[in-house]
């Protein structure tokens, strides 16, 4: 039997070496391509989440505020809708600004008294 050696390693067997009909040759080829395709899938499985998680997308520019209602138990993101409301609270009370988190915590829970009895028109 003639065997010759690729660079790579393999063994290459001439055809009419390995005493085989033309069926069972194709059944072999058949076999050795399925096993590479197979091992193929599975490198992509093992490779395919790292690839994902390599390149994260940024979420968002601005950063996400949650202030907690401590009187109704619920949270509000504090957005520009919310801010909007915050202002138009301040001037229906007759009072200056000053910014949320700097205010007396009474009056926080009285803005969000206010607020859930004048809810968003959206």
């Amino acid at each position: 039997m003639e065997q010759t050696s690729c660079r790579n390693g393999c063994t290459v067997v001439a055809a009419e070496d390995l005493n085989l009909s033309i069926s069972a040759l194709e059944d072999y080829f058949m076999r050795v391509i399925v096993r590479n395709i197979c091992s193929l899938f599975l490198a992509a499985a093992f490779v395919a989440p790292t690839v994902i998680l390599a390149d994260p997308r940024p979420q968002g520019a601005s950063v996400q505020v949650r202030v907690y209602d401590r009187d109704h138990r619920d949270y509000h993101n504090w957005n520009s809708h919310e801010n909007r409301a915050y202002r138009h609270y301040l001037v229906v009370q007759h009072r200056s600004y000053r910014a949320y988190h700097r205010q007396h915590y009474k009056v926080q829970r009285q803005y969000w008294n206010w607020r859930h009895s004048h809810p968003d028109r959206d």
